[in-house]
């Protein structure tokens, strides 16, 4: 065709052909060549000056039509979990298009506000108009961040809170919300950069008093993106729940099924009751029993309290305050197995021999009602003989067939050989007033391992028997660790008067050998430390490759529903598997399996970032009074910027700054985690005993700068100036072993 084509006609052309929409495209599917290319020009930019048309870059499209690939926003989930995509940059006079995310096996998880490159496909006879494919995700949403707001005459600059970005933020005047000078903001970025090419930003909300004490949980909440408000049909539909009656339920209301928990717990998810088997074929064997709350009861799939579940993944838990999966309608009360109330619960009867070896289990979905709420320190006080008024009427019943058991079950574990690292466990005590007035280290008692190790059988049984009963569930995978960090560990070893053997199958056992080497030497917390820094993290996968820090072969979340979305997916596996009622998997959580498990694993990842954070946060503000005072701790981690130091009486890590320590070069060796001074060949590396002075401690960051005063019992001599003569050979660091403890 040499004629030039009528406006319809281009139209039409655009419509039938959404892939070839440039000029070019155009003018070679008419035939127009030479001069006459002018007159098309002329013709597409008329076409986009009445709307018909939007060019961009080289092509034209039909802005009430989406093209086969498009940049896509992701909006939140429908009423049966759905994912759903728009256009970023929708230009129609139509309604935007709801694009149907289409998930494929590898797909990463998509939270709302992603941005992505997405395949998109027209269809009929649904309630979206396109089904949409990823291809790669862009972006998780617009940039946000945390920081103090500083006034300025052309509206201000925000200093993040966050320790790991460097600029600050640019707020032109018109996007400052009001706030004030020193106040703590959250803001998104807004566009290109501004002045300085500082990133520009516009304030969404104003968190106030940065030095308030309960700002510091708030920032992390902000920070990382936690949701810590539910929406209204959310709070509705939980406190319109109601107790479920007997009906088709076990009852178990007789059983002494007890709660052991933290004395500040904010809810009790879990009950155990123990008892010799009276099955003449068990000789000296026991009968576990583990009740859970009935969560699934009260969270049933695609509803809202479901889709606000699965958002947010688990509860994160602060020092001030917990940011609950669930409303507490249902977290503090109806799920809650609280003393001498009847609850809902799934319950599982463990049989194990006398060596604590699991030769049988029955689930079941039951009515139970709790004759105690006990904490770890008065069970264990009862069976050290100091006997309280609440433990009393428990102890020959309940408590000390729970040890027995738990007896037996040490046996199955030393055979097993799990990972045994027991690091210790920081508290840290605040005031009415949310202000730190201590911190301590928790400690690990036989109470709290019984509990776990109940859970831990638990989890196996729930695995196993949805195995057997081939029902889909989420695993808790935890792999092998990578090659590269046992080698970087074996040289940690090495370095410090230890082995880890080398050319053979990495077995829990072999670690445990090294962990039990160093015990009781001063060089115990760095093994334990170096350890666990091998190890994977765990994950949630609808794929069964099993739990190496554990030892087991098949592993589930089954304990702990009120505050883990992936225990709850287990729940409803098992309502499914035994038919127990229509609250169990529905097809569309079967279906999403494989992203819920992304999903949930990426929200844990962030809430123990946002709880590692905040406890650094309060730490900071423990230690602000105390600048200038000294401090023995041991170095925790090495880099080229700097020296991280472990402090003794606190937990706390703070920064020796490489500029501090001298004027001489530093050279770093990230193999052997060493940093060796150019002209005195000093070596500062892992596992050294240092003394300290506070330097600086920033609370709304949780920083703290140290300044380095003895290293290995030495004081530091800090070289101001470069040696005379030249630089000096470097000397090998060398550990001796530490003596063992008598």
């Amino acid at each position: 065709m040499s004629q030039i084509p009528t406006k319809p006609q281009i139209l039409q052309w655009i419509t039938d052909n959404p892939a070839l929409t440039s000029k070019r495209d155009i003018a070679k599917a008419f035939g127009i060549k030479g001069a006459a290319r002018i007159d098309l020009k002329r013709i597409l930019r008329e076409l986009e000056a009445e709307g018909h048309l939007t060019k961009r870059k080289r092509s034209h499209e039909d802005p009430n039509r989406l093209p086969p690939v498009a940049v896509c926003k992701v909006i939140g989930p429908d009423s049966d979990g759905d994912l759903f995509f728009a256009p970023h940059d929708w230009q129609g006079d139509a309604p935007e298009p709801r694009i149907l995310h289409i998930p494929a096996k590898d797909d990463p998880a998509l939270a709302k506000g992603d941005r992505a490159l997405v395949r998109v496909t027209q269809v009929k006879g649904e309630d979206y108009s396109h089904e949409g494919r990823l291809i790669r995700r862009l972006s998780t949403g617009p940039q946000r961040i945390v920081g103090v707001f500083r006034a300025g005459s052309e509206g201000g600059r925000i200093l993040p809170v966050d320790k790991g970005v460097m600029d600050e933020w640019v707020v032109p005047a018109e996007a400052t919300k009001g706030a004030r000078d020193g106040e703590l903001v959250e803001a998104e970025q807004s566009g290109s950069k501004g002045r300085m090419g500082l990133p520009r930003a516009r304030i969404v909300t104003r968190l106030g008093d940065p030095g308030a004490a309960k700002a510091v949980s708030l920032i992390a909440i902000h920070q990382h993106g936690l949701r810590d408000d539910f929406p209204p049909e959310t709070i509705e539909q939980a406190e319109n729940a109601t107790p479920p009656t007997l009906g088709d339920r076990t009852d178990l209301r007789d059983l002494p099924l007890i709660t052991i928990d933290p004395s500040d717990a904010r809810d009790h998810d879990d009950a155990c009751y123990a008892q010799a088997d009276d099955d003449p074929a068990n000789p000296g064997g026991h009968v576990i029993w583990v009740a859970i709350a009935d969560v699934a009861a009260y969270v049933t799939p695609g509803s809202a309290l479901d889709r606000e579940a699965r958002e947010r993944g688990n509860s994160t838990y602060f020092p001030d305050r917990v940011v609950p999966m669930l409303p507490d309608a249902l977290s503090g009360d109806l799920c809650s197995l609280h003393e001498g109330v009847e609850r809902a619960c799934i319950a599982v009867r463990i049989a194990v021999n006398a060596e604590g070896t699991k030769i049988g289990q029955t689930f079941l979905r039951g009515l139970m009602k709790s004759p105690a709420s006990l904490h770890y320190e008065e069970v264990q006080s009862a069976i050290d003989g100091d006997i309280s008024d609440r433990t009393a009427p428990h102890l020959e019943g309940v408590l000390r067939p729970l040890y027995a058991a738990y007896d037996a079950l040490k046996i199955a574990r030393a055979k097993r050989q799990p990972l045994d690292l027991d690091l210790p466990e920081r508290k840290i005590i605040l005031s009415d007033k949310g202000e730190v007035t201590s911190v301590a280290f928790r400690d690990r008692l036989d109470a709290h391992r019984l509990i776990e190790e109940f859970m831990i059988l638990a989890n196996v049984a729930a695995a196993e028997e949805l195995e057997r009963l081939r029902t889909p569930l989420l695993y808790r995978t935890h792999e092998e660790p990578d090659p590269d960090k046992i080698e970087s560990l074996r040289e940690t070893a090495k370095a410090s008067g230890f082995s880890l053997p080398k050319g053979q199958v990495l077995r829990t056992a072999t670690l445990n050998h090294l962990l039990h080497e160093a015990a009781g030497t001063e060089l115990s917390e760095l093994i334990s430390m170096s350890t666990l820094r091998s190890m994977t993290q765990a994950y949630y996968s609808p794929v069964n490759l099993g739990h190496f820090g554990l030892a087991l072969r098949s592993y589930a979340h089954f304990t702990s529903p009120i505050r883990r979305y992936a225990d709850l997916i287990v729940h409803r596996a098992l309502i499914t598997a035994h038919g127990w009622g229509d609250d169990g998997l529905s097809p569309q959580d079967i279906e999403h399996l494989e992203a819920t498990a992304k999903q949930i694993s990426e929200a844990e990842r962030r809430s123990m970032v946002a709880e590692r954070d905040t406890n650094d946060r309060y730490l900071a503000a423990f230690l602000s009074d105390r600048i200038g005072a000294e401090f023995a701790g041991r170095i925790s981690g090495v880099q080229a910027f700097g020296v991280f130091v472990r402090l003794d009486e606190t937990g706390a890590d703070g920064l020796i700054p490489v500029r501090s320590l001298g004027a001489e070069y530093f050279r770093y060796d990230r193999d052997e985690q060493v940093l060796t001074g150019s002209d005195t060949g000093t070596q500062i590396g892992l596992g050294q005993r240092v003394t300290v002075r506070l330097a600086e401690a920033v609370p709304v960051t949780g920083g703290l700068i140290l300044e380095l005063l003895s290293l290995e019992g030495e004081p530091r001599k800090v070289n101001r100036r470069p040696a005379p003569g030249g630089r000096g050979a470097p000397k090998k660091r060398k550990f001796r072993k530490a003596p063992r403890k008598r």
